[in-house]
């Protein structure tokens, strides 16, 4: 389906089966749930997350993070033994960074599990269980490069990422500098291996040879913003403050499947 930038974002109060229908079959290109988590939750949960640190990234080392991405294991044998064996300990980090709050990723995977009929599990993958709810900080003016996310290109091979029909982005916004920070999507698709042609040596590409991007979106604090991860995808560098998030995917695997969240 062919979508407009006019139609392509959906705001909703709630999650709901109806909306996530809309976004996983195209109807919609973004899902944006507002006020998911309340400002004095924001306030706490950011004070939480900046009092424990951030780490940079392995191999994006401009960006900060608590929990670690699969994407940065790099399909090395040592790195991705260490994300299983830090997986579960970092979901307690994060719970215990957000208290006496429930951590936003927690949440979200109940009210999935809640409306998706089949239910929406954590990911498995080599019969582990995977991370969920990476916590991103982005500095001032330093962007998000654009990119694809594709969860077969780090787990090539399996049955997780073979039976992967889409793969949706997760954002949960802690705290968002005023001016900046839009979520920048191009609606075009490029196949992984262009993607990985154009990026070179980065982990992602250059914002400005792309042009501008068909569609920006500002999120608020506090809001949730689901969207097709497979999108060329970037954020767009913030003034003045840095910009906090909680992020995962989502896959989809047909009707009757669970969903699945992993980061």
């Amino acid at each position: 389906m062919e979508l407009s930038t006019q139609d392509a974002v959906l705001t909703d109060k709630e999650l709901s089966k109806e909306n996530l229908e809309a976004l996983i079959n195209r109807e919609v290109l973004v899902l944006r749930i507002p006020g998911f988590i309340d400002s004095e939750a924001c306030r706490v949960i950011s004070n939480g997350l900046r009092n424990h640190g951030y780490s940079d990234y392995l191999n994006a080392p401009s960006l900060g993070r608590i929990g670690m991405s699969y994407f940065e294991t790099a399909r090395k044998p040592e790195i991705i033994e260490h994300y299983f064996n830090t997986a579960i300990q970092n979901i307690k980090i994060l719970r215990s960074a957000c208290y006496p709050y429930p951590c936003p990723i927690d949440t979200f995977r109940c009210v999935m599990d809640e409306q998706w009929p089949a239910g929406c599990n954590l990911q498995n993958l080599y019969n582990k269980k995977m991370f969920v709810g990476l916590s991103r900080c982005m500095k001032p003016g330093i962007p998000l490069l654009a990119h694809h996310d594709m969860f077969g290109r780090h787990a090539p091979n399996t049955p997780e990422t073979d039976s992967l029909i889409s793969q949706f982005g997760v954002n949960i916004y802690v705290d968002v500098p005023e001016a900046g920070g839009e979520l920048a999507i191009w609606l075009d698709e490029v196949t992984d291996e262009e993607f990985l042609h154009r990026r070179g040596s980065q982990y992602g590409m250059s914002i400005e040879p792309l042009g501008e991007p068909d569609m920006t979106v500002k999120p608020e604090n506090g809001d949730l913003i689901l969207f097709n991860a497979r999108k060329l995808h970037a954020v767009l560098a913030g003034s003045g403050t840095e910009r906090l998030t909680i992020s995962a995917f989502f896959g989809y695997r047909g009707d009757s499947s669970p969903l699945s969240v992993w980061s």
